[in-house]
């Protein structure tokens, strides 16, 4: 069967209502790649086992850290190693934001709130 292509950005115009939704684009082995839109502000949260990656898509974010925040713009990629404390939040309205990583891998990671997605959604 062929591949066939997606464009990200449009299929998260049209498919993607909510803040901070993640959404499946594709999986890579045991990991995916997800993409959601950010918001305002996000639940600190690390991920004890996993490594987390960023790639903005569209608009600015910034991650905090315990001890400062990187700001990210469209086209910058950020590795957050796995036990990292951090919270992601958008700095523009509703950032484009792919992330690569395990599939197992939770939103909130070790926090539980109203922005944990327990069933991920596909782009089509």
């Amino acid at each position: 069967m062929m591949p066939s292509k997606i464009n990200i950005l449009a299929s998260v115009d049209q498919q993607v209502m909510n803040v901070f939704d993640p959404h499946i684009v594709g999986d890579v082995n045991e990991s995916q790649v997800k993409v959601a839109k950010f918001g305002d502000v996000f639940d600190w949260h690390s991920h004890p086992n996993e490594d987390e990656a960023f790639l903005v898509m569209r608009g600015r974010i910034v991650i905090d850290f315990r001890d400062g925040a990187i700001e990210l713009g469209e086209g910058d990629f950020l590795l957050v190693p796995r036990g990292t404390e951090h919270r992601p939040r958008s700095i523009t309205l509703q950032p484009v934001v792919i992330m690569f990583e395990p599939a197992s891998t939770l939103n909130t990671g070790d926090a539980s709130s109203a922005l944990t997605v327990n069933h991920l959604k596909r782009l089509v």
